[in-house]
């Protein structure tokens, strides 16, 4: 599809298509019901824009009669220029679907980079094969393990403030693990293979399991009320409900004091955890600051 082709359709038209892109690369297929729901057009009129895609950029899409939606063409080359972050906006919170235009910004702001930005063939499969429920193989490059080929079952991604990582049942270790997308190379997902029950989600202890925090201003750095400002508190006090397999991330990433004395002393923390045994048992609360577990549990691997 030309620059030329796509200037002379409407801008609805180009975000309709752009949200056919997505839907079909990102999560593997597209009804007309999903245009229908999305834009509250008509079917006709979904019917259309399918058939228009599909003559704008053939070998994107086919038609899959059993499942009567279009899925993703072996052919598939992406029309839109998607940055990585609008991608994982539309993935993570369900808005940056219409065509990427570069605007005016209505007030100057500046914010930080991710350090990288996931490759966004690696990320597409990764989220077909979770919309899929199936397994993925992928060739993984390890800090512990070096290069190794593996098949998980990935069901969620996960921010940790700098990168992004899939959670997933690991077939090797035969462990739920964390995955940083940016070590996944070769992706496939491998459609039709079946998944069994204890490589689910609802099987994944540190998943399921909700850790209950309390934070309050570290009683080591002065002006403890502008902390209680800056941190929306209430009467000195900050509640937390994490996923387990989370809560060592936001902890690093929120720079919270985790030593039972509040022993850490520079300026970043201005956060303590009450009570440090309240991730006792968490897997990555080793990455929390200061955290010591009270005995070893072996949780590096995890999120390696």
């Amino acid at each position: 599809m030309s620059n030329e082709q796509l200037a002379d359709l409407t801008q609805p038209q180009r975000d309709r298509l752009a949200f056919v892109e997505l839907r079909v690369r990102f999560i593997g297929e597209i009804r007309r019901q999903d245009l229908v729901t999305r834009f509250g057009i008509q079917s006709a009129a979904a019917s259309r824009d399918l058939a228009l895609y599909k003559e704008l950029a053939p070998g994107n899409i086919d038609y899959d009669p059993k499942g009567k939606s279009y899925v993703l063409g072996p052919d598939f080359r992406p029309v839109f220029d998607f940055p990585p972050e609008r991608v994982l906006s539309w993935l993570t919170q369900g808005f940056g679907d219409g065509e990427p235009m570069r605007l005016k910004a209505w007030v100057a702001s500046e914010s930080p980079s991710r350090l990288t930005h996931p490759d966004l063939d690696v990320l597409a499969s990764v989220t077909r094969a979770i919309h899929q429920e199936c397994p993925l193989g992928i060739e993984y490059h390890s800090i512990s393990s070096g290069r190794t080929e593996r098949e998980i079952v990935p069901f969620a991604l996960i921010d940790n403030g700098l990168r992004w990582h899939v959670r997933a049942f690991d077939r090797k270790s035969q462990e739920f693990r964390d995955f940083v997308i940016t070590r996944i190379k070769r992706p496939m997902v491998l459609k039709g293979q079946p998944v069994a029950p204890h490589e689910m989600s609802d099987q994944d202890i540190q998943w399921t399991r909700i850790v209950e925090l309390e934070l309050v201003p570290h009683p080591d750095q002065p002006r403890p009320e502008i902390t209680e400002m800056d941190y929306g508190m209430r009467d000195g006090l900050l509640r937390m409900k994490l996923r387990a397999a989370t809560a060592g991330y936001i902890l690093r990433k929120w720079s919270v004091d985790c030593s039972p004395d509040h022993s850490l002393r520079g300026h970043e923390y201005r956060l303590w955890l009450k009570d440090h045994l309240a991730i006792y048992g968490v897997r990555n609360a080793v990455l929390a600051p200061g955290y010591a577990a009270p005995e070893a549990t072996g949780a590096g691997a995890e999120y390696d």
